[in-house]
């Protein structure tokens, strides 16, 4: 069965056909526009989409010798993510439906991230802990099947990702951080003791939520005044002691999940679980119970939107696209 994913849904392009669960071709565009302003800005990232998508679909459709006549399903994302951006691949993917009377279905973001780690786990045994960790989201989940998504917690303010790229921008990396920030941390190799101190605030709400916010506002404070040279000098540290206080509270949370739940599958999904030292202290923490995507699918990406369409397909839930720019799981 031949599926055909579309992505659009913040500054990822991306277009993908699938054989059932095996990967054809993923073209993905990751969009540069955004760099001289530092993050994302809406109505850039849509005019990209609509400039890039068809040459994406052209792309892979050539690259496989599939004709869109040949295409059994179309998933798309069309929740949540920017409006605009959502409505050039819905669009697109509306189009295709209408020119070759193809079945449809619309697919949510964070069903897509979570079902990504299938590719090179397929065996991964239901119920279990989903952290969902990006730029625009930090979620935390109990998976009981792919119909089941309990949400455990969430972030109340910044995503991780936001918090690294915001923390990069106030260090001078271009956007997005999150690699740099890593790397920059890997070159400290002082005492941590030595480090600077950020703790993450916790949320008393009942649930495992998440905030960043006021790292990233802790992080300025102790720059603000300081000689650049001296902040150019102390940057490692810097960059070691932030990503070890998102990691904390993280894994913390995760831990806190898989105690009340009794589960010890971890699944880590998401721009951020490209992160090394992230995966490394959840293997600590979980050894032998946490699965991740490849890194080329842990960022937004049209193959896992593709699986989590033909995935709905097997269990008959197939549904129209029905856009929505904050709905999640």
């Amino acid at each position: 069965m031949i599926t055909i994913g579309i992505e659009s849904s913040c500054d990822e392009t991306s277009v993908a056909l699938l054989n059932n669960e095996t990967i054809l071709a993923n073209a993905i565009y990751s969009q540069t526009e955004h760099r001289d302003f530092g993050g994302v800005v809406p109505e850039v990232a849509s005019r990209a989409h609509l400039e890039k998508i068809d040459r994406l679909a052209q792309s892979c459709f050539t690259r496989t010798k599939i004709t869109p006549g040949k295409v059994d399903l179309i998933a798309v994302t069309d929740s949540p993510g920017l409006a605009g951006a959502l409505l050039v691949g819905i669009s697109f993917a509306l189009g295709l439906h209408t020119a070759w009377n193809i079945p449809i279905t619309g697919v949510n973001h964070l069903e897509g991230h979570i079902c990504s780690v299938f590719f090179e786990n397929s065996s991964v045994a239901f119920p279990f802990l989903a952290l969902v960790v990006s730029g625009g989201h930090t979620s935390l989940y109990r998976v009981d099947s792919l119909d089941t998504f309990i949400c455990l917690g969430e972030t109340v303010d910044d995503a991780a990702g936001e918090a690294f790229d915001k923390v990069g921008k106030l260090l001078g990396f271009p956007y997005p951080a999150g690699r740099f920030i890593e790397e920059e941390a890997a070159r400290f190799s002082g005492d941590t003791r030595q480090c600077p101190s950020f703790s993450v605030a916790r949320c008393s709400q009942g649930k495992l939520h998440f905030s960043f916010s006021g790292l990233k506002t802790a992080v300025k404070y102790f720059i603000d005044g300081k000689d650049p040279l001296e902040v150019a000098r102390q940057r490692p540290a810097l960059c070691n002691a932030f990503q070890q206080a998102v990691i904390d509270s993280l894994v913390g949370n995760a831990r806190h999940a898989a105690q009340q739940n009794g589960i010890d599958r971890i699944v880590l999904v998401g721009g951020v679980a490209c992160n090394n030292r992230l995966r490394e202290t959840l293997h600590r923490q979980f050894p032998g119970t946490v699965f991740t995507p490849h890194n080329s699918l842990c960022t937004d990406n049209a193959a896992m939107i593709a699986l989590a369409g033909f995935r709905r397909y097997q269990r008959n839930k197939l549904r129209r696209p029905a856009m929505s720019a904050s709905r999640v799981l």
